[in-house]
């Protein structure tokens, strides 16, 4: 990693405290591209969404010497023996690969301060500014840096910068908002750790959560299904939860093309998860390319659900095209951008249109949920009868209060996204514009594609 000249500063806390303090889904893609691309180098580059937000010199050498500290993570012995026990679908090589896996963060990352001026900033006004940082080097070692960077930015942000908060309650609310979701009905895993404010407040927020499931009532449907936090898992006796994250169908879109990508990732991931009755690992990401595009791809029926002002006709492959007995096969669609409410109908109507019975699948939601929109979700899917589960991060996680003025205390919003796969650009059309990534003419060219109107 590249020397930032920071000065001294004061020793960081332990960010992130184990290889396993990390999400699931991490995990079982690592196993899947060592199977499928082993030798295809990768870029990764950090987005700030949150504009306003700035970082100070300290805080940014507080997050270079946690990145730095990954070096000295490793897979104990503990751990290995409980992801046997815990976890069947890791074969015994990529525990082996796992248990020798060591982070090279000083040869794979580089990290700059960019400093910015600000009104009415003196001599001893101390220095503010943003952060530029890229991963490199071959895809099955570098894809597992992104959420321990994401959770060592977001603590150290909060630790230096913004300290107008306490973590008193946590585990309190934490209980409540479980304590509402469960009598709702609502089946919740707990996905906080990217954008969690620290790893105590994740763990409160899991003692609280496990609380709240283990004191429901009789008849109470709703139930705590897990944590995409394997070491939280494991330290809480949870079921560790995840499938595919958006990069897995960027980097194949860039590899065998867009017009293939939607359809081509869930056969790659067959390949290394065979579907079965459970089928935990096969919630299909519908939003790489929009959700209209997934859907039409997946030849699933768009009469009266959506309209799509196609500028030119996405030409596919027949054997791209005829797909409904690999959608049969998995387990349900997650929703992670756009309208959710919408999505309902969409998915309902896409599995009709395919011969596939809706109360067979699952839809679930993972975008910017809170306890309101959960129960509404939950009531508007059982009125369409179609199942549904629910993954919470940030309101978990991220949920604070200014102690000075007893307003919001915003999350710091930040993604680590796949720029480049063996030299190709990748790319996201998020039906969340604002969350589509990738160089802007491969975006334009990406929409022409699929048909989907340029803004």
């Amino acid at each position: 990693m590249a020397d930032l000249n920071l000065g001294p500063g004061s020793s960081s806390p332990n960010y992130v405290q184990s290889i396993l303090d990390t999400d699931l889904y991490k995990l079982t893609m690592q196993q899947a591209v060592r199977r499928h691309f082993s030798d295809k180098p990768v870029i990764y580059k950090l987005i700030k969404r949150s504009k306003d937000r700035k970082f100070t010199r300290a805080c940014v050498h507080a997050i270079e010497e946690a990145i730095n500290g990954l070096e000295e993570m490793k897979l104990l012995d503990h751990e290995l023996q409980w992801l046997k026990e815990t976890c069947p679908y890791f074969q015994p090589d990529y525990l082996e690969y796992l248990t020798a896996f060591r982070f090279k963060p000083k040869e794979q990352i580089t990290l700059r301060f960019v400093p910015q001026l600000e009104e009415g900033g003196g001599a001893d006004h101390e220095e503010v500014g943003n952060i530029e940082m890229e991963i490199s080097g071959l895809w099955s070692e570098v894809i597992l840096y992104e959420t321990p960077i994401m959770a060592i930015v977001s603590e150290a942000y909060f630790v230096h910068v913004d300290k107008d908060w306490t973590m008193d309650g946590q585990e309190e609310f934490a209980y409540q908002k479980g304590r509402e979701m469960f009598k709702g009905g609502v089946h919740l895993s707990e996905l906080g750790t990217r954008r969690r404010r620290s790893y105590a407040v994740q763990d409160a927020v899991i003692n609280g959560l496990v609380r709240a499931d283990m004191g429901r009532p009789e008849g109470v449907k709703g139930q705590l299904t897990g944590t995409s936090n394997v070491h939280l898992a494991q330290k809480h006796k949870l079921k560790p939860v995840g499938a595919i994250a958006h990069e897995w169908t960027m980097a194949v879109g860039a590899i065998y093309g867009v017009e293939k990508a939607n359809m081509e990732a869930l056969e790659l991931w067959e390949q290394v998860y065979p579907t079965h009755p459970s089928n935990e690992h096969h919630f299909a990401l519908s939003d790489t390319y929009t959700s209209e595009a997934f859907f039409k791809v997946s030849n699933f029926s768009l009469h009266n659900i959506v309209s799509v002002e196609s500028t030119k006709p996405l030409k596919l492959e027949q054997e791209v095209a005829q797909t409904p007995g690999l959608l049969t096969r998995w387990r349900g669609v997650r929703q992670d951008s756009g309208d959710p409410f919408k999505f309902i109908g969409l998915a309902k109507r896409g599995y009709e249109g395919m011969g596939i019975d809706p109360k067979e699948k699952y839809v679930m939601f993972s975008d910017a949920l809170d306890t309101e929109k959960c129960l509404a979700l939950k009531k508007a899917c059982d009125e369409a009868e179609i199942p549904v589960v629910f993954g919470m991060g940030t309101f978990l996680t991220n949920d604070f209060k200014s102690k000075a003025s007893g307003e919001t205390n915003k999350p710091f919003f930040i993604v680590i996204k796949v720029d480049s796969v063996d030299g190709l650009g990748c790319v996201k059309i998020s039906d969340n514009v604002t969350k589509s990534t990738g160089p802007k003419e491969l975006m334009e060219e990406t929409m022409r594609k699929f048909g989907i109107s340029l803004p």
